[in-house]
Parts: structure tokens; sequence; C-alpha cells
């Protein structure tokens, strides 16, 4: 059987925090059922659930692509104003490392409850990723809603000139006027600065019976109710629908999802398990090893614990081979550093307790 002429390239699974409701496997399953060859994880401020995303992907034969929703501060200085979000997805290896140290760059400078970076950082880091504008609740979206051509003008250029062709137009469809009524401005935005037009549909569940459940997961995060009105929310249309409706809801703009397929073909990259990094001690003196400074460390501690106890050389003996069996496992783990780490704990804990 052929594979599907459609794409799912924004995805929130379970790890957009307190958002998303589809399971990383459901996401792979739903995307082999529906012959997709490929489907993006795009999850709110971070990369958490990439590796189990790359390898539940490949064991299903679909091509994961890498991406994460990053929010840019927002334009005007109102108490609790959200972020405006942008979609990265990483195309190579350059773009994933990119994609890493966006995601981290927004927890560590930004409000941890709704990480941003600024758009100076993210075209600093513009290399190796293809950039969505945000669809409805993007930055472009939202300065052509409240009328502000030029500086909508300006933003696009200012992205233009970071990511080339790597830059899209997003839409969304999910029948709110306002998307109706900003369509044809951003359609005729694209079309001026030759900027490819992309449909995404903001996927947070997986099948439109769950739309409740999932808004009951939003009014948990949001500490309101259900029957508040004045909330963010998402509609009923926010599920991971079939390429076929995806096609019928942007019949007249085809070229949008054909579009899919594209970024599809140019994302060629996964994340794959390594081996632990760890930190190097800073104990370990210059021209040593973490192997030397550990044994030389164990060895004084067990000196001066012997030098208390009154026993005879024989037994001491005993303590000292046990300490060089126990060092020995250590080092061929290679596990030194880690455990002078440890220390450090217990003995800056002892110190302050």
């Amino acid at each position: 059987m052929p594979h599907a002429d459609f794409v799912h390239l924004r995805v929130h699974s379970a790890y957009s925090l307190s958002q998303g409701a589809i399971r990383i496997p459901e996401i792979a399953s739903l995307a082999q059922d529906m012959r997709m060859p490929a489907v993006a994880i795009t999850d709110t401020g971070n990369l958490f659930g990439a590796l189990e995303f790359s390898q539940y992907c490949s064991g299903k034969g679909v091509q994961p692509i890498i991406g994460c929703q990053v929010g840019l501060p927002p334009r005007n200085d109102k108490p609790g104003a959200p972020a405006e979000p942008v979609v990265l997805l990483a195309q190579d290896e350059t773009g994933l490392m990119n994609l890493q140290y966006l995601s981290s760059q927004g927890f560590l400078t930004g409000d941890t409850a709704e990480p941003t970076v600024t758009l100076d950082v993210l075209c600093e880091r513009a290399e190796g990723l293809i950039l969505l504008t945000g669809g409805t609740r993007g930055p472009l979206f939202r300065m052509l809603a409240d009328g502000q051509q030029d500086e909508v003008a300006q933003w696009l250029e200012r992205l233009h000139a970071a990511f080339g062709e790597r830059l899209a137009v997003e839409l969304h469809r999910h029948g709110l006027p306002v998307q109706k009524a900003v369509k044809p401005g951003m359609i005729a935005l694209a079309d001026r600065m030759g900027l490819p037009l992309v449909a995404t549909n903001e996927c947070f569940f997986p099948r439109p019976e769950m739309y409740e459940a999932h808004d009951a997961l939003l009014c948990i995060a949001q500490g309101r109710t259900m029957a508040e009105r004045d909330r963010w929310r998402v509609t009923p249309e926010h599920w991971f629908k079939p390429p076929a409706m995806m096609r019928d809801l942007f019949a007249d703009l085809p070229e949008a999802c054909d579009y899919t397929l594209a970024i599809a073909r140019r994302c060629a990259v996964r994340v794959e398990t390594r081996k632990p990094l760890l930190p190097v001690c800073p104990k370990v003196q210059p021209g040593a090893t973490e192997e030397q400074t550990l044994r030389a460390m164990a060895e004084d501690g067990l000196a001066r614990r012997l030098a208390r106890m009154d026993m005879d050389d024989a037994t001491r003996q005993v303590y000292r081979d046990r300490l060089t069996f126990e060092l020995d496992i250590i080092a061929k783990m290679g596990f030194p550093g880690y455990f002078m780490i440890v220390a450090d704990f217990i003995q800056w804990a002892k110190a302050h307790d």
C-alpha cells in the first residue's frame, strides 16, 4: 500500500506537561495505522520524550521528526500574557544540537513555568532547523489579527534572513472565526514573500471522543473548572486527524499538505542512546586520573579509621584487601568520578546537618 499524502508536523505528547494527552507509543501506532511515512513530536518547551519517540517510531517503521514548540516572549507587557509559540523541527545533527540548546535556554533564562527564548537567540541558533510560524497562537497570526502589518513584515524578514528556505507559514483550520478572518492575510503575506504554506493541526489528544477528558486536564493544570469560559482551552478539532481528513480541510490549498511531505523528506535525524556523560570531579589533581584520586582518598580514609581501632596487622590487612577489591570493581565499571561526586554530596550534608 502507498504511504499517506500528509504528515502531522505538530503533535503534543504527554510530555507537553499538563497539555498533551497522547502517549508516545500511541503517536507511533497512530502514524503507522494511518500509513504516514513520518510524524513529528513538538512538545511545549522540552525534548523530554525525544529518545522514547525515536525508538517507538523506528520500531513501527515510521520516520521520527524531532521538534519542539518554543515560546517567544509576548510582545505586550500585560501581566500573565502568554508566550507566543513557534515550531522548530531538526533536519540534521546540527539542528538537533541547536534545538537542545534552545530548549535548555528556555528554562535557564525564562520563566520555568512557561519557558521562552528571545528572537535574537532563536536566530543565532537557526542552523539545521526548520521554523513553522506557530499557527493560530503564534506571533505571525497574532500580529495579523491585531492589524500590525508593518510589524509582521519586519518579523518575517528577520526570520527569513536567519532561516532562509527553512521558514514556512503555518496554517490551522479548527473552525474558529478568527482563523477564517486572518487566513487571507496569511496567504497573501506568504505569497508576497515567497514563503511556503504548511498545514498542521496541533494535535493534543488522539481521538475526538477524548476532547472532554483533555479539557479536564487543562482545567486541572490551570486550577479552573470546566464551566468557566475565560480560560485557555483548545477546540474539539485538535485531535490526530487522518490524512484524508486533513486533505479535505485544505482542499483549496493542497500545496500546504504537500509541503508536510517535503519537510519530512528534509528531516533526517533521530535521537540515539549513548553512554552516560559524567562530569569530571574537581578533586582530581593535575596529572592524576579519577581512579588514582579515588584510591588515594579511600585509602587515606581507611588509614584514619584503622588508626582508631585496636586490631592486629592480619585483621587490618583484611580491610585493605576488601577496599582494593571494591575499588577494582568501581574502576572496572568506569564510576570513580561518580563515587567522588556522591562522596562530595555526603560530606557537604554532614557538614551542614
